[in-house]
């Protein structure tokens, strides 16, 4: 009965969180599924991947239908001996998207656990941070890879706060086991700001730990932490490794080419630079969007409503009610720093106040990590709009250059601010009511400050211009009246909703000063206060992800359909390549076909390079050496029509000549005026070749006989021994070659194929991918994961023994 008393609380919470994530994605119950654009951009890259592993049941790790070609490490490869990835498979077993909600509120209850903040409170705090506006349009748009990563974040954190807690053996396993299931998540970035804030964290302690001159548990502390990331990177060692191999080919590495496609010399060797890193960058204003949602207008596709400006211009237009109801659907009204905004990220008003009421009487100094974690992130989150601190980071953190968007480093606060709501509810039951006036004065201190920033933002609405990024479009095609209208629509956004986060600040507020008079009890207090919380989040977040969301589960598994233009190439069996121009950077054509384009954040830099500095020249050459045979164009009715390239190479040919380059640079410019066919471009600094010249016989062949993703079989038939180029994408890190079964080293030719040395006579040329890193990764994997499991079994057997040795005491 004693177990069952401890455990039930923690029960009906979990079961609070499944029924709450099937309910706001109830249409997951009709087995529809959600319309992600993110998702059906990585369906249209992973389409061949996906049928060769169904065909074939073997795992390719290259697909050739995106940038010519490129490993399919970051979409969704499948590695041996992944057993975390099962475990995070047993814990999502929610139809997507509610398994990603479920599994925020699971991680955060978890951290408030750990807080020692009791299950009524810690039930509402998971809640609110699982109903983080810019925690749920993540999954509106797929970013699932993030969501995922966000999830474990309160778990690593609650890991790191037991171990310096000394609770080593609790607090190593979950570190341990969270550890993994971050990196398992496999989004990078987000497990990057995990870490900035996990120093943050470990400053605080360690400053405690020498404070106390405890410098034995810390040095316990670190050794179980070292142990215990140890083994959570070794169990995920096949996609760390890979990733890391890749990363330098990926547009993520170091550029080597020192000039721009204009030809003005670059100032970076980063492949991205400080402009496209801070495109996203976070406005300071636009930071109040944090408690009053639609400050700066909501989104770039906001709907407003019959009493909007816009609507009564539309009618004092002629235009008919049901077109400008249409019209008004979706409006510009953003009008802040960043190009395309889907959501405001609203952490919620009553957050906010719980939040504020914390910093007034909370006496755990950990709440000064939450502040400090939410403060570093939103000044981060400024980006160009705060160079001196972004240029430090950018120029001088390690790895902080690898990504972009930093306006996503708000996630940290998002996780913070929670935190600290629940901690300030908290505290504010636990004051003590027999000093006179202690929780009033807390509670008036709170509202003073929360509702005076309020009033400052009404009182400075008169400081804003309310114009926005696309509004030079706007006035030129539907002039000024239009945008004047737009205008006011925004300033009557930002006026509503400063209204509204007042109305739910004064509503929480009211809800204790009635428990301080007594009018409720407690926890009938924290159930209102609670549910103010939800409620205000949970309506802002169905204006931008809803049930009109979700769509037949159809649609999201084939989303992109096939057009004439498609059906028409298809019917060539060959292999070839497709450029749909236009598409240079979305999956719709890798769906079909064998693209020289795709969608990827991590897409291979060379080729990227060459279609900024030579395809986007209209450079035709370089459609012929990737063997582009079908070009899809728009016509003037805009349907797709495909056009046959006569003079692609194929899949491969011998050259006559190699035109030898000393660097990086003369190789992207010799394919300024490249005869393909007969010329191959080497750079002498990285690969040896002996001849430079070679007899090309006109009767000579070289043949594709069997295609695979990751095997490709030819036969070469040549007099003389020839140098043999290969439409292929060069990637020396598992592509092997061989000559009648003999392994046989190659070479990059012209900036991004293969090009191999054959002998003359009747040969079998055979390409495969075969990763070492794979295998590599995969034992330490095994390994790893034995491990885990032997420290799981010891540890629990060795907190049982202490369980029992303590009850013998008694």
């Amino acid at each position: 009965m004693k177990i069952i008393n401890k455990f039930y609380p923690h029960a009906l919470a979990i079961l609070g969180f499944v029924l709450t994530s099937l309910i706001y994605f109830y249409p997951v119950l009709q087995g529809k599924q959600i319309s992600q654009s993110d998702i059906a951009q990585y369906t249209g890259m992973a389409k061949e991947q996906n049928d060769f592993r169904a065909s074939d049941h073997v795992e390719p790790y290259w697909t050739n239908s995106a940038f010519g070609g490129m490993p399919t490490y970051q979409l969704g490869a499948n590695y041996p001996h992944d057993y975390i990835g099962k475990i995070d498979d047993a814990l999502r077993f929610l139809p997507r998207p509610a398994d990603y909600l479920f599994l925020y509120f699971l991680g955060f209850y978890g951290l408030m656990l750990v807080l020692k903040i009791d299950p009524l409170k810690a039930f509402f705090g998971a809640l609110a941070f699982g109903f983080s506006t810019y925690l749920i349009i993540i999954l509106g748009v797929g970013h699932n890879a993030k969501a995922h990563a966000i999830a474990y974040m309160p778990l690593v954190i609650a890991g790191f706060i037991l171990v310096f807690r000394k609770k080593y053996i609790s607090g190593g396993l979950l570190t341990m086991f969270a550890v993994a299931l971050e990196i398992n998540a496999n989004h990078f970035q987000m497990t990057y700001y995990l870490l900035i804030f996990l120093l943050i964290l470990s400053g605080y302690f360690i400053y405690q730990a020498v404070k106390e001159k405890e410098y034995k548990s810390l040095l316990y502390s670190f050794g179980v932490l070292a142990v215990a990331g140890i083994f959570a990177l070794g169990a995920n060692a096949t996609n760390l490794l890979a990733t890391a191999e890749y990363t330098n080919f990926s547009i993520r590495g170091k550029s080597e080419l020192t000039f721009n496609p204009d030809g003005s010399k670059t100032t970076s060797n980063s492949a991205m630079t400080h402009d496209y890193i801070t495109e996203y960058s976070y406005g300071i204003a636009e930071s109040f969007n944090l408690i009053a949602p639609r400050l700066f207008g909501g989104s770039n596709h906001e709907a407003l409503g019959q009493d909007s400006e816009m609507y009564n211009f539309m009618i004092g237009k002629g235009v008919p009610e049901a077109q400008a109801n249409d019209f008004v659907s979706g409006m510009p009204t953003y009008w802040g720093d960043q190009p395309i905004v889907a959501a405001p990220a609203y952490i919620g008003a009553v957050v906010f106040f719980l939040g504020i009421l914390a910093l007034f009487i909370d006496k755990r100094k950990i709440k000064y990590v939450f502040l400090s974690g939410a403060l570093l992130a939103l000044v981060l989150s400024w980006g160009k709009n705060f160079p001196a601190l972004t240029d430090f980071f950018i120029d001088h953190v390690p790895m902080y250059d690898k990504f972009r968007a930093v306006s996503s480093i708000q996630v940290v606060l998002e996780l913070c601010f929670p935190v600290l709501a629940i901690m300030g509810l908290q505290s504010f039951f636990k004051l003590d009511k027999t000093i006179p006036k202690l929780q009033e004065k807390a509670l008036l201190e709170t509202g003073v400050f929360s509702l005076g920033v309020i009033l400052i933002l009404f009182l400075c609405k008169s400081l804003f211009s309310f114009s926005g990024g696309s509004d030079e479009y706007y006035l030129q095609n539907y002039g000024p009246d239009f945008i004047n209208a737009l205008k006011e629509d925004r300033k009557s956004l930002y006026s509503a909703d400063l209204l509204r986060s007042g109305f739910f600040i004064l509503l929480s507020a009211g809800v204790l000063w009635l428990f301080i008079k007594n009018k409720f009890a407690q926890n009938t207090a924290i159930i209102l206060v609670g549910i103010l919380m939800i409620f205000d989040l949970f309506f802002v977040d169905k204006k931008y992800v809803s049930g009109k969301d979700f769509v037949n589960g159809r649609e999201v598994e084939v989303p992109f359909q096939e057009t004439p233009a498609d059906a028409q190439i298809l019917k060539d069996t060959t292999n070839y390549r497709v450029f749909e121009v236009g598409d240079l950077l979305g999956a719709r054509t890798s769906y079909f076909h064998k693209s020289i384009g795709g969608y990827s954040a991590v897409r291979p830099q060379r080729m990227q390079q060459l279609i900024d500095f030579q395809i986007a020249k209209n450079n035709m050459e370089i459609l012929n050496m990737l063997n582009v045979k079908y070009v899809i164009q728009k016509d003037t009715t805009g349907n797709s029509i495909p056009t046959q390239n006569p003079n692609t190479n194929g899949n491969a040919w011998f050259v006559s000549q190699v035109k030898l380059v000393p660097s990086t640079d003369e190789e992207m410019k010799a394919l300024d005026k490249l005869d393909s066919k007969n010329v191959a471009v080497v750079n002498q600094k990285e690969f040896e070749i002996k001849n430079k010249a070679f007899v090309k016989d006109s009767s000579a062949t070289i043949t594709l006989n069997s295609y695979k993703p990751n095997d490709l079989k030819y036969t070469s038939n040549n007099s003389n021994e020839g140098l043999a180029v290969f439409s292929e994408i060069y990637y020396g890190k598992g592509w092997n070659a061989y000559i009648d079964g003999k392994l046989t080293p190659h070479i990059r030719t012209d900036y991004t194929l293969r090009a191999l040395v054959v002998p003359a006579g009747k040969h079998a040329v055979e390409f495969k991918f075969e990763p070492q890193v794979i295998k590599t990764g995969s034992t330490i994997a095994l390994f790893s994961t034995i491990g885990m499991l032997l420290l799981l079994i010891g540890g629990i057997y060795l907190e049982q023994r202490r369980i029992q040795e303590n009850e013998n005491r008694i």
